[in-house]
């Protein structure tokens, strides 16, 4: 049909891991059932292309997603 070319990936958003008071990002902790800072929070790529933050609990150490752009 077409010429094969390859696919054109566009590069990942770029966000702020901090709310716009300069705090932490909260997540829902499922093992402590309560939300928390996280600690470390990192930004993420899903496999389906949706940016999340990646962090652990501070209480527990459990890794604790935050699907969504951070703002």
């Amino acid at each position: 049909m077409g010429k094969d070319r390859p696919l054109e990936w566009a590069s990942p958003p770029q966000y702020r891991i901090s709310n716009k008071d300069g705090d932490l990002v909260e997540g829902y902790c499922l093992k402590d059932k309560k939300k928390v800072e996280m600690k470390d929070p990192q930004p993420i790529t899903m496999k389906n292309g949706k940016p999340a933050t990646v962090g652990t609990c501070p209480n527990c150490g459990t890794k604790i997603y935050k699907i969504g752009k951070a703002s």
